[in-house]
C-alpha cells in the first residue's frame, strides 16, 4: 500500500529512499500555534534522528461473527471475467493474521466495539463465546458500541466480567476498556466500576501513548436500552477533555479510539486538537483502494483516510469494515515532537484459498491458485489467504457445536428473496420495491398475527432496525431467525388510543431523520406519509385492517390493542410516546420476542414438506406511499 507522506508548512523533511526520512526537524513544538510570517529552516543537521514508529493491528464491529462466510469475487484467468465463491474471515483467520504480524514492542491490538449481537452465538452464549474469542488474541484496548448495551447495564457487566475472567492465566495484561463519554449511573452494576476507564497510556519502546475511547452517545441512548440514570455525554468535549488530560501529562503521541462512525470520525478529526490517529467503528464502512472494484469489492474510502486536527497536523483515520472480514494494519512514523510524517496500512481482507467456481461449484487447480495470486500481487489487491488458527478453533468449537443444531434446523422455505431496507424509498436497493422492506413488513405482520395467541392484538409495531437482513430465497433455519432478529426483547400489549397510535408513528418517523433504525413498520395497519408537512400532520390516511380483511379509518378515541417488544415500548428509538403507556395499560409477557416469530414460522402449513414464506401483497404494505421532503 501507498505511504502517506506529510510535508510540515514550518519544516523542510529531508527524506531519502534508504531511511524512509532523516535530516530535517522543525524547531517548533508540536501543537503550538502557527506564525504564518516566520519560517524555520535547518539547512545543516548535524544528525539524523530516526522516526518513532507504531503499528496498530484492529478489528471492529464483529457482532458476534465468528464464523467465516462466503463472498462472491471475480478472477479474469485468461477466458474474460469470471466469478469465484471464496470463504472469508472468521475469528480464527483474524488470530492467526495478527500472530504473524504483531511484533509486541510496536503494535497496539484493538477492538473497536460491538463485539456482541448479531449472530446465534450471542443468543447462545450472552457474549461468552466472543469474549473467549477475544482472548485468544489478548486486545490491548476495547472501546464499548452502541449495542454492547442492547441487554442492558447488566447485560454489559456481564460481558465485561467474561472478557476479564477469560482472561486469567492467559493474557499478560487486561484489555484496557474505555468509555471517556459513558458516564454510569448509580442504578447501574457499573457504577462506579475501576474496570473502565476514560483513557489509558501505554508505553512502547519508552514512548508513551495515550489512547481516548468515545461512544456514539444519541444513538446509544436512542437505540440501546441503557439504565436510565446512565449518561452518554458530547463525544467532542468527552474527547477533547480527556486528549487534553493526557498532554498534561506529558502524552504527545494520542489515539482516539471511537465508535461514532466514518462521517463521523472524520468531522470530529478536524475539531479536536492533538488528536494524531482516529481508530473507528459503528458505521461497518469498508476503507481500502479503488482497485478492489476490479474483483466486485467496492470500498467506501481510502485506508488509511487523510485529514487534518484543529491544529493543522496530520491526523489517519481507518476503519476495519465488519465482521472479521478485515484485520487493519497501520503502521505510524512520528517525528520527535510527535507529529505523524508518514502514515500507510494495509485493511488485509482475510480469504481461504479453497476457492470455487460460481457457475459449477468445482474447486480451483493449483494452477488456476497460482494465477490469482498473481492479479493479487499485480494490482496490489489487499487480498490474503489465511489459515485459520487452530487454537482459536478449538477454543469456539464447544459453542459451535450448539450453533450447528440450529443450523441444522429448518423451519420454513423462502419462495423468493426477502429484501431489507429501512425506510421506503424511490431508489429502492436490491429486489426492494418504493413501499419499503420486505422482511421488516413480513415479521411485522407475523408478531400481529402470532400474538393473537396471547391476547387480541389489533395491530403491531416494529422498528425497521429490530430487522437486521435480508432473507435469500431457499431454507430459513433457526440459526437465520436468530440472526434476523438477534435482541433479547419480549413481546409487550399495550392499550393505546388511536391518538396515541398516530403521534408515535409522528414520533418514529421524525427519528429516523437522525437514525433510519427508526422507522416504523405495522401489521394489520398502513398510511401515507407526506414529508413536506410540519410533525403531527406528516402521517396521514390512516388505517387499521379490521378482522374481516378490510381497512378502516383509525378512529382516534378509540382504544387498540398493540403488540409490540419491550424495547420499543421503553420509548426506545424515537417511540417516545410509547413509553408515557404505562399502568394497566402495559402488559408484559415471559416470552422472547424473538420466539414469537419462529413460533409463526414454525405453525406454517406444511405443503409438500415445506413450510413457505411469500412476500405480503403490497396492499399489506404499512407505507403505501411516500412524499419526501424538498
Amino acid at each position: 500500500m501507498k505511504a502517506w507522506i506529510f510535508k510540515q508548512k514550518r519544516a523542510i523533511l529531508c527524506l531519502s529512499v534508504a531511511t524512509l526520512m532523516s535530516g530535517c526537524q522543525s524547531t517548533q513544538d508540536k501543537h503550538t500555534e502557527k506564525d504564518s510570517t516566520t519560517t524555520h529552516v535547518v539547512t545543516a543537521p548535524t544528525a539524523v534522528q530516526t522516526p518513532y514508529q507504531l503499528k496498530i493491528l484492529h478489528i471492529n464491529d464483529h457482532h458476534s461473527h465468528l464464523d467465516e462466510d462466503q463472498v462472491q469475487l471475480k478472477f479474469d484467468l485468461g477466458q474474460g471475467n469470471e466469478a469465484f465463491w471464496v470463504k472469508r474471515g472468521g475469528f480464527a483467520r483474524v488470530t492467526a493474521l495478527m500472530q504473524v504480524l504483531d511484533q509486541p514492542e510496536q503494535t497496539i491490538k484493538m477492538h473497536g466495539g460491538d463485539a456482541t449481537t448479531g449472530d446465534s452465538y450471542y443468543t447462545l452464549t450472552d457474549g461468552v463465546s466472543d469474549a473467549v474469542a477475544m482472548n485468544q488474541i489478548c486486545f490491548d484496548t476495547f472501546v464499548f458500541g452502541n449495542h454492547e448495551f442492547d441487554a442492558k447495564d447488566q447485560g454489559l457487566k456481564f460481558f465485561i466480567d467474561q472478557l476479564t475472567q477469560q482472561q486469567l492465566g492467559r493474557c499478560q495484561k487486561p484489555t484496557q476498556i474505555l468509555a471517556a463519554n459513558v458516564v454510569f449511573g448509580p442504578t447501574s452494576p457499573l457504577y462506579q466500576n475501576q474496570q473502565v476507564k476514560k483513557s489509558t497510556i501505554i508505553e512502547k519502546q519508552g514512548e508513551k501513548i495515550g489512547i481516548v475511547g468515545i461512544t456514539i452517545a444519541k444513538k446509544t441512548k436512542n437505540a440501546a436500552q441503557t439504565n436510565a440514570d446512565t449518561l452518554l455525554t458530547d463525544e467532542l468535549t468527552a474527547a477533547q477533555q480527556e486528549i487534553d488530560a493526557l498532554k498534561a501529562q506529558g502524552v504527545n503521541k494520542i489515539i482516539l479510539q471511537s465508535h461514532i462512525g466514518y462521517d463521523f470520525d472524520q468531522k470530529i478529526a478536524q475539531q479536536l486538537t492533538d488528536v494524531d490517529v482516529i481508530v473507528g467503528a459503528d458505521s461497518h464502512t469498508f476503507l481500502g483502494p479503488q482497485s478492489l472494484n476490479t474483483v466486485g469489492l467496492k470500498p467506501q474510502g481510502e485506508y488509511p483516510t487523510r485529514t487534518t486536527n484543529k491544529n493543522g497536523d496530520p491526523v489517519c483515520i481507518v476503519q476495519a469494515w465488519q465482521y472479521t472480514y478485515v484485520l487493519g494494519e497501520l503502521n505510524v512514523q512520528f517525528d520527535p515532537e510527535g507529529r505523524i510524517i508518514n502514515c500507510q496500512g494495509t485493511p488485509h481482507l482475510l480469504l481461504d484459498e479453497h476457492i470455487k467456481h460460481a457457475n459449477t461449484g468445482k474447486e480451483i487447480s493449483v494452477e488456476e491458485l497460482e494465477k490469482i495470486e498473481h492479479i493479487i500481487q499485480k494490482n496490489d489487491l489487499p487480498l490474503r489467504f489465511v489459515t485459520p488458527d487452530f487454537n482459536t478453533q478449538k477454543a469456539i468449537q464447544p459453542f459451535k457445536n450448539r450453533k450447528e443444531i440450529l443450523e441444522n434446523t429448518v423451519v420454513a422455505t423462502a419462495k423468493t428473496p426477502f429484501c431489507t431496507q429501512n425506510k421506503p424509498s424511490k431508489t429502492p436497493k436490491e429486489s426492494c420495491v418504493t413501499y419499503g422492506g420486505d422482511i421488516q413488513q413480513y415479521v411485522a405482520e407475523a408478531i400481529y398475527q402470532q400474538a393473537q395467541h396471547y391476547f387480541k392484538a389489533d395491530l403491531s409495531l416494529q422498528n425497521a432496525g429490530g430487522v437486521r437482513m435480508a432473507i435469500p430465497q431457499g431454507p430459513i433455519t433457526q440459526d437465520t431467525v436468530y440472526q434476523l432478529m438477534p435482541f433479547k426483547n419480549k413481546l409487550v400489549q399495550l392499550s393505546m388510543t388511536g391518538a396515541e397510535i398516530k403521534a408515535t408513528l409522528e414520533d418514529a418517523i421524525d427519528g429516523s431523520a437522525a437514525s433510519a433504525g427508526g422507522y416504523p413498520y405495522a401489521g394489520a395497519m398502513r398510511w401515507v406519509v407526506d414529508l413536506t408537512q410540519p410533525k403531527g400532520q406528516r402521517v396521514q390516511q390512516l388505517e387499521v385492517r379490521a378482522s374481516s380483511g378490510k381497512y378502516q379509518p383509525i378512529r382516534l378515541n378509540k382504544t387498540y390493542q398493540v403488540a409490540t417488544s419491550d424495547f420499543l415500548a421503553h420509548g426506545y428509538w424515537y417511540y417516545s410516546t410509547l413509553k408515557t403507556v404505562t399502568g394497566s395499560r402495559y402488559r408484559e409477557f415471559n416470552v422472547d420476542y424473538t420466539q414469537v416469530f419462529l413460533d409463526y414460522l414454525n405453525a406454517l402449513p406444511t405443503v409438500k414438506g415445506e413450510k413457505v414464506i411469500q412476500r405480503l401483497p403490497i396492499s399489506a404494505y404499512s407505507t403505501q406511499s411516500l412524499i419526501d421532503a424538498p
